[in-house]
């Protein structure tokens, strides 16, 4: 399987791209602002010897024309996409009242326009899979409508919440197409954008576990549903 995953340098991005390395069938292209990050996760698998293909390309999805470049360089490598996921998030922790504008740009940038830009530009790779595609979009619970909320998390939930409405318009819109759309909103998860949020809660899930539970869902999931939001989580936190 041809396997793009977002938001790779740390994470469960990170984690996700080594549960997947473990079919030496599959290519996974894994992108990240930092291409140092991306290749040290490139030699962790080959240290731990995780055979499958894994292809680090930088990408700034705060750049439009870093995500323009993105689908000729993945095509160097794969001519089609079986598996899109949506990691890479921003978050922004701050009173509503001293949220600059560019604050919300950056959160709405990365959690909601590059989604919309990558899909766009990658739809013809997920129309060529071999067999039914799966976009997943990774969302919060705090996205979801009637989850708890917290004081300065207003432009991250708000983005999140705008996923997983685009999920379910996707999904309605391409239901005659060979892709799924699927999205899941996850709880507290032991990751470093959890600590900007909540600096020192302890989550009763680390980045490995619940990687592991996205890796199963990403690769079954579309066989069974479509636009469907899924909430993920223990704890909320």
């Amino acid at each position: 399987m041809n396997i793009l995953i977002t938001g790779a340098s740390r994470g469960i991005g990170f984690e996700l791209a080594k549960q997947f390395c473990k079919n030496s069938n599959n290519t996974i292209i894994v992108t990240a602002r930092s291409i140092d990050k991306l290749n040290h996760l490139k030699r962790e698998c080959i240290d731990n010897k995780l055979t499958s293909n894994i292809i680090p390309i930088e990408c700034d999805l705060e750049s439009i024309e870093s995500i323009s470049k993105l689908s000729t360089e993945i095509q160097k490598h794969c001519s089609s996409i079986d598996i899109l996921i949506n990691n890479a998030g921003a978050i922004s922790n701050k009173p509503f009242l001293e949220l600059k504008a560019q604050d919300i740009q950056k959160v709405y940038q990365v959690n909601v326009f590059s989604v919309i830009a990558l899909i766009q530009q990658l739809f013809p790779l997920l129309k060529k899979a071999s067999q039914k595609a799966h976009v997943i979009n990774i969302s919060s619970i705090g996205g979801i409508q009637g989850s708890v909320k917290f004081s300065g998390l207003s432009a991250y939930s708000s983005s999140k919440a705008a996923l997983v409405c685009l999920t379910e318009c996707l999904a309605e819109e391409f239901k005659n197409e060979n892709i799924a759309f699927n999205c899941l909103a996850l709880g507290a998860v032991q990751t470093e954008m959890l600590n900007e949020a909540f600096p020192g809660y302890q989550a009763p899930i680390n980045a490995n576990q619940m990687a592991e539970f996205i890796a199963n869902f990403s690769l079954n999931a579309q066989q069974y549903m479509n636009g469907k939001i899924i909430p993920v989580s223990l704890s909320t936190p």
